[in-house]
């Protein structure tokens, strides 16, 4: 069988969304299918077993020039254009000229004649999508991947940002729907969450699970060091406004009170906009505490969640998620214990299973100092790692082989 991936990034540390798509593709290619990769990365990235093409940005077009007059005015007279942009017409003169430079590089491809066609983009452009719903040749082999709820307004309570342009970008979400062969979602809760909104998503929805691939690069090793003598909480990532981590530092100061003695610590890494001021304090203040608000390369993030105690996974504050986070592979592959932090109802939740101990929601301060007491028990007792077997399976390339070879029969 044959692939033609179509793929926003597959850079390790351009974001969750590179990560993510890489492990899927890497776990294509394990399955045994013919894998031919274009990418929008800007940059040559090879992947050992697949053809792999960077896509040129075309800088001669018109839309290029117009985008690149919006960046000057921007950045010379600090006065945005691009709202009033994608008010008027939906999406940014960048992101067309992207779409286009995109649809110019996948006409040119004559040799690879694939099974499926599938698109992997990244935060919130879907631009591999754009370009696809101009080439209806490939609309009857198409696997439209939509790795969260877009437009931004259909993401649930607590995020309410409305777009401007939202009325395009939702119609672009509709052209999505009647066009593609199949929609993929990362998530079962994602597929029912978006069918509520585009009925298409419904009969034409698949799951396919963000991939655990234990694919890296090498390169130099973390300025963070890890104290195996020490019981380490990590939470690495991004938190973004509505993952609140009080609730988690509080908690943890709570289980200090109670055991001052006792050899832990909590560290953070990755950006946090809203809260790095707080966290900056609080690591200021207390020892035990430490907070990177920075991004560092993917295999030194990933070697921290490998060596740490326990992995803590911050979702919103929120009635559900039906998100599934880009790290939760990387979290369930180290085979340590997991604090899920989140809603009652979530497709991390859903995953780990109903009996699952360790979760809480993320201002639940009392309930978070007893997990963490149970937890350092554990590893007092040597039992370090948690037997995530069933999950393992279900992000596996077995699982996505019999996923993609069953499209055919449904």
């Amino acid at each position: 069988m044959k692939i033609l991936v179509v793929a926003e990034s597959i850079d390790l540390d351009s974001g969750s969304g590179g990560k993510v798509n890489r492990a899927l593709i890497l776990n294509l290619i394990q399955c045994g299918f013919r894998v031919k990769v274009y990418h929008y990365t800007r940059k040559e990235i090879s992947l050992k077993g697949a053809a792999t093409i960077a896509i040129k940005e075309n800088r001669s077009s018109e839309l290029f020039l117009l985008s690149r007059m919006e960046r000057y005015i921007r950045n010379i007279f600090g006065i945005s254009l691009n709202h009033r942009i994608e008010k008027r017409v939906g999406f940014s003169f960048t992101l067309k000229n992207d779409r286009n430079s995109i649809i110019s590089a996948l006409r040119k491809e004559k040799d690879f004649e694939p099974d499926w066609v599938l698109t992997l983009s990244q935060g919130g452009s879907f631009r591999p999508h754009h370009a696809l719903l101009r080439l209806p040749k490939w609309h009857s082999r198409w696997i439209a991947y939509i790795h969260d709820p877009y437009p931004m307004h259909w993401y649930p309570k607590p995020y309410t940002w409305q777009e401007q342009g939202y009325k395009a970008k939702q119609r672009f979400m509709q052209e999505i729907a009647d066009n593609c062969k199949y929609a993929a979602f990362p998530s079962k809760l994602l597929k029912e969450w978006m069918g509520t909104h585009y009925t298409s998503y419904f009969e034409k929805g698949i799951v396919i699970p963000h991939q655990l691939n234990k694919d890296t690069e090498e390169g130099k090793s973390s300025p963070i060091k890890i104290n195996a003598a020490e019981f380490t909480i990590l939470h690495a990532g991004n938190l973004l406004q509505a993952r609140n981590p009080k609730g988690l530092i509080e908690g943890f100061k709570l289980f200090l009170n109670k055991n001052p003695k006792a050899p832990v610590k909590f560290l953070h890494v990755g950006p946090a906009e809203h809260y790095q001021t707080y966290l900056e304090k609080e690591a200021a203040e207390n020892p035990q505490i430490s907070a990177y608000c920075e991004n560092l390369p993917f295999h030194q993030v990933l070697k921290l969640q490998e060596n740490v105690s326990v992995n803590v996974i911050i979702e919103a504050k929120a009635g559900f998620s039906p998100f599934l986070p880009g790290k939760f592979p990387h979290c369930i592959a180290t085979e340590k214990p997991i604090l899920l932090l989140g809603p009652l109802k979530s497709e991390a939740k859903r995953l780990l299973g109903d009996t699952y101990p360790y979760w809480a929601e993320i201002d639940d301060t009392e309930q978070i100092e007893i997990l963490i007491g149970e937890l350092y028990q554990r590893w007092k007792a040597g039992l370090e790692k948690w037997n995530y077997k069933e999950v393992i399976q279900y992000l596996s390339a077995d699982n996505l082989k019999v996923i993609i070879e069953n499209l055919n029969k449904l």
